[in-house]
C-alpha cells in the first residue's frame, strides 16, 4: 500500500481569455463508466457550448487515463488537461473543461494555456486529499492504562477514533502503517503489557479539515 491524493470533493472553476469562457467542472470518479456518463451529464447542461473537452486518470497507480479534444485542435485541450491531473499526481478524478468561443482563435498556444489553466482553478475550489496506508488497532485496558494509552497516542500524533468506557476501556486507533509496530511496543512498554491490542486490519485514512476520513474500499 502506497500514499497517493484523490479528488475528495469536486468544485468549478472558470477563466476568460479573449472573450472565450472556459468553464472547468472537477469530480471524484471510481471508473471509465462513472467519468464517462459525468462527460454526457456536464454535454446535456452545457448543449450550447461549442466544446466539452475532458481528461481523466483512474486507479491507484493511475492505471487508467483517457483525454479527448473534442473538436479543438489536437493535442490543445484534452493532453494539457491530462497532464495537469497527473502533474498533481491525481487519482480517481474526470475534468471537464467547456469552451463557449468568444469570436477570437487563440491559437495553438493560447488553447494549451486557457484548458489547462482552467483545470487548475476547478482544482483550486475542489478539496485534495492524500489517501495514506494505515492499520486500526483496537486496545483494551483498564483504568489505569487508558492515560498511558492516549499519552503515547498524543507523542506519536496517531488519531483516536474512538473510546468507550465500560468495566474496562476500549480504544481504537489509526496508526501510520510505518509506525503501528512501533506504537504497539512502546503502549505494551507503557502499560507493563497489560493492554490486549488487536490488529484490525490495514486500509487508508486521509485528513482534511484537521479530521480524519476512513476509507474502507
Amino acid at each position: 500500500m502506497e500514499p497517493y491524493k484523490i479528488l475528495y470533493q469536486g468544485g468549478q472553476g472558470e477563466l476568460v481569455e479573449k472573450k472565450s469562457r472556459f468553464i472547468a467542472t472537477i469530480r471524484p470518479v471510481k471508473s471509465e463508466e462513472e467519468a464517462m456518463a459525468f462527460v454526457e451529464e456536464t454535454k446535456k447542461k452545457y448543449w450550447d457550448a461549442r466544446h466539452n473537452c475532458y481528461a481523466w486518470v483512474i486507479g491507484e497507480r493511475g492505471q487508467i487515463s483517457r483525454c479527448s479534444d473534442d473538436g479543438e485542435p489536437a493535442q490543445t485541450a484534452g493532453r494539457p488537461m491530462l497532464d495537469v491531473l497527473l502533474g498533481e499526481g491525481l487519482r480517481d478524478v474526470c475534468a471537464v473543461v467547456t469552451r463557449y468561443f468568444g469570436g477570437t482563435l487563440l491559437g495553438t498556444g493560447g488553447l494549451v494555456r486557457a484548458y489547462s489553466g482552467a483545470v487548475q482553478e476547478g482544482l483550486r475550489r475542489s478539496v485534495i486529499v492524500e489517501k495514506l496506508p494505515g492499520k486500526r488497532l483496537h486496545i483494551l485496558t483498564d483504568y489505569n492504562g487508558i492515560g498511558k494509552i492516549q499519552y503515547v497516542a498524543g507523542q506519536m500524533e496517531v488519531f483516536i477514533l474512538d473510546t468507550e468506557y465500560t468495566d474496562q476501556v476500549a480504544v481504537t486507533l489509526m496508526a501510520p502503517l510505518s509506525l503501528a509496530d512501533q506504537l504497539t511496543a512502546r503502549i505494551t512498554e507503557r502499560t507493563a503489557g497489560k493492554a490486549r491490542i488487536e490488529d484490525e486490519g490495514t486500509l487508508y485514512y486521509g485528513i482534511t479539515g484537521g479530521k480524519m476520513v476512513l476509507f474502507e474500499d
